[in-house]
């Protein structure tokens, strides 16, 4: 700290200087800064990064359907479609939503069995639609209910299904993009819809050298518009990097999806978010407000004790994190005050 007795002026908050003798002890003190105190604490030390996000829906995917003809309705950009709900309508019929894990890839009528079958019959019943067991097969009691469905839908009553009238989604959509609008005609296999989940989520476009960052299941800190914070958790992570502009404008991103609950976000969507993503994390450290590190004339830093008196106490510094900074040296110990500049 301190040679040859030449005593050590050390900047505090504020800008004032105090001097220190060889002993430690404070000698003088210029137009001194009114001090406050702050405890050297023990815990985790947490590094981060803000990253820029958009806040959006996520599962997005394109809706095909196997309907031939002229689309003669189409929902708009931002519609909720739930089960039992209209696609969108060719011909002047109606393609419903159903909610299933398997799409809909045969024509399903009476005698016929399997899982997909099951799935109908479950939206059936879900949508009102009773009088049958809800199993694997495609009996009598399946042809009556799905006629009654076809009836209420303005469908011909042929007691079978097929994809030109039904498509099978996980669950709720909302539509980003209309890919066949009012007056396209459509053949079958096309895509007509893009949507997207009913869930909001943060997407990030993260830097691929900064992929570390993001790891699925980590809790992250979203700042929405206007300020407020919520906390989310990394859903996903994308394992395929993607590459958009070229020569020195060429960026390299990988797409991180992070979910947030329900908080309440607003209804904008591709808002601009800030996400805190976590970079380092420190273990069980003794730690200090960044504020009450003393920068000494011969390098390094020190802090100073108050302990009945002032003295100056060189330090090891170490990982930042939160406006805090890890400390480590001779004489540190957990509980000890130390000076901060005064609010």
């Amino acid at each position: 700290m301190v040679a040859g007795g030449v005593a050590l002026v050390v900047v505090v908050g504020g800008g004032s200087a105090l001097a220190w003798t060889a002993g430690g002890s404070e000698a003088e003190a210029g137009h001194e800064a009114p001090l406050g105190t702050a405890v050297v604490s023990r815990g985790d030390l947490v590094d981060t990064e803000t990253v820029d996000g958009r806040l959006t829906y996520g599962d997005v995917r394109e809706v095909w359907t196997g309907a031939s003809g002229v689309v003669t309705w189409a929902p708009g950009r931002g519609a909720t479609v739930k089960r039992g709900e209209t696609l969108l309508k060719v011909a002047g019929k109606p393609v419903t939503l159903m909610y299933g894990g398997s799409p809909m890839y045969r024509t399903l009528r009476s005698g016929e069995s399997g899982k997909d079958v099951r799935q109908l019959e479950e939206n059936l019943r879900a949508l009102g639609y009773g009088g049958m067991t809800v199993d694997d097969e495609f009996t009598g009691a399946t042809v009556a209910a799905v006629m009654e469905w076809q009836d209420d839908r303005g469908l011909a009553e042929t007691g079978a299904v097929d994809a030109s009238q039904v498509v099978f989604l996980s669950g709720a959509v909302r539509v980003r993009d209309v890919k066949a609008p009012e007056g396209k005609r459509v053949g079958q296999g096309q895509p007509v819809l893009t949507v997207a989940g009913t869930k909001r989520v943060v997407h990030v476009d993260l830097d691929a050298d900064k992929q570390d960052l993001a790891e699925e299941g980590a809790k992250v800190a979203v700042e929405l518009p206007g300020g407020k914070s919520v906390e989310g958790k990394i859903s996903e992570v994308s394992s395929v990097a993607e590459s958009t502009g070229s020569g020195q404008d060429k960026k390299t991103t990988v797409g991180v999806d992070i979910s947030i609950g329900n908080a309440e976000t607003g209804r904008l969507d591709e808002a601009p978010v800030s996400v805190e993503l976590e970079s380092e994390r420190k273990k069980d450290v003794l730690s200090v407000p960044v504020e009450a590190l003393l920068a000494l004339r011969e390098g390094g830093f020190g802090v100073e004790v108050v302990d009945g008196g002032r003295h100056l106490l060189p330090v090891e510094v170490g990982t930042f994190g939160g406006g805090r900074v890890e400390i480590t040296g001779n004489g540190v110990r957990e509980g000890m005050k130390v000076g901060v500049p005064a609010e």
